[in-house]
């Protein structure tokens, strides 16, 4: 079996969280939790998860639960492209998880879905990524333990650059002429996913913007950022961007086969590409859209949250913290024995050896000098938004002004709901 053979879309539930309210007809899809309804004590917890491609992690996940000895934990181990959907469903249900995985988004705090874990993260606060911790807070609170952090980057195949004679490119003209160059017969130069929304956040860091600023204003819209999506739009009529791969983005397998000389893909990727094309095999940020803009590189990466409706929410907040607070051994497998991530728990990290050389230390470095979070407050609705604006102007030819204006009314309504 590949490392990463699901076909789980991991953007898709990187980009979820559309409101609960909205997943009230799918309701009866969650009624299967898995409780098994035993003892008297109720001393039962079921965990949610999304069924991660790397070989061996439903095993792993299931065996740190079985060592809890405090409650009998159950998993669901929610297979396919529709783990969000389960999940928001099953949480408008009286047989909702207690304990579940999922990204920082503001709506489930303000709807009171995610308990508070302040209490339990104070204590170890100063030992994780501040920006993960940043990217889990409200109003000072802290919702959520992350558990790893997935940088996302261009992996290229150096044998390929050298024959066309291409440097690796550090800005996006760049990176357009270098796919022209790397697409011969069946090999395209370029994959950046099937449905390209992998990169629109970091197009746009990498054109010296954001998504909102730090008074949670728009901030995606400038000229950098049209300028980007005018070049994206050429990139896209080249003909040499693989646009049908058989996986998606976050699959190596575009790459591992020939199919592109270069992928946008997860560092969760890395040992399956070193394993198929053995030293064949590097990385680049993002380059720079503009004189003005920087590299960039997006953190994925997936965190532990307790539902604040549940039956037992003390008690989830006890295996929380047992698992993903006290357990570094658990934490280390989980990060190091599956694909790599990189630990969010700066102990941790600083202990990885598998991280600390060749391919895998290129990919913390340039995580550390170009890395970018998930920022709490940018919504579903405004992530659908942006991604209507690369339809536009990416898929057809829409003018990027009216496009991003467009967009505004959007991303501006929703600010208005949330920060008034």
């Amino acid at each position: 079996m590949s490392a990463l053979s699901s076909n789980w879309d991991r953007r898709s539930v990187l980009r979820s969280a559309a409101g609960l309210a909205a997943l009230g007809p799918l309701a009866a899809c969650g009624s299967n939790n898995g409780r098994s309804g035993g003892g008297s004590s109720g001393k039962e917890l079921v965990q949610y998860f999304h069924a991660y491609g790397e070989a061996g992690t439903e095993q792993a996940v299931k065996r740190y639960a079985k060592a809890y000895d405090k409650a009998e934990v159950t998993t669901q181990w929610i297979t396919g492209s529709d783990f969000e959907s389960k999940l928001f469903a099953s949480l408008l249900t009286k047989n909702a998880p207690d304990v579940f995985e999922f990204h920082p988004q503001i709506q489930l705090v303000r709807s009171g879905q995610v308990a508070d874990l302040s209490d339990i993260v104070d204590p170890v606060e100063d030992d994780f990524n501040p920006a993960d911790i940043a990217s889990h807070t409200v109003d000072g609170k802290i919702y959520g333990v992350r558990m790893i952090d997935d940088p996302q980057f261009f992996f290229y195949r150096p044998s390929l650059l050298q024959k066309a004679g291409v440097e690796v490119p550090t800005t996006l003209d760049e990176l357009i002429e270098a796919a022209a160059k790397l697409t011969t017969g069946k090999v395209k130069g370029l994959f950046i996913g099937n449905d390209l929304h992998a990169v629109i956040n970091p197009m746009i860091w990498s054109a010296g913007a954001d998504t909102l600023d730090g008074k949670n204003r728009i901030a995606y819209h400038t000229e950098g950022v049209k300028e980007g999506l005018k070049k994206m739009r050429s990139l896209f009529t080249s003909g040499h961007l693989l646009l049908d791969a058989p996986a998606d983005y976050w699959d190596p397998s575009a790459i591992d086969q020939g199919l592109c000389a270069i992928q946008f893909c997860g560092m969760w990727a890395m040992p399956q590409m070193q394993k198929t094309l053995g030293d064949d095999i590097g990385v680049f940020p993002f380059p720079k859209v503009t004189d003005s803009g920087k590299p960039s590189v997006y953190n994925g990466g997936w965190s532990m949250f307790v539902n604040a409706k549940g039956r037992n929410v003390d008690l989830a907040k006890e295996y929380v913290k047992w698992l993903w607070i006290d357990q570094k051994k658990y934490q280390e497998d989980w990060s190091l024995s599956y694909g790599f991530h990189i630990p969010p728990r700066s102990s941790l990290a600083a202990s990885a050896d598998k991280l600390k050389s060749g391919l895998p230390a290129e990919g913390v470095k340039l995580f550390g000098e170009y890395g970018h979070f998930d920022n709490i407050g940018w919504t579903q609705s405004m992530i659908t938004a942006l991604e209507d604006v690369f339809a536009d102007c990416v898929r057809k030819d829409g003018d990027p002004e009216a496009a991003l204006d467009k967009a505004d009314v959007t991303v501006n309504r929703e600010l208005k709901k949330l920060f008034g």
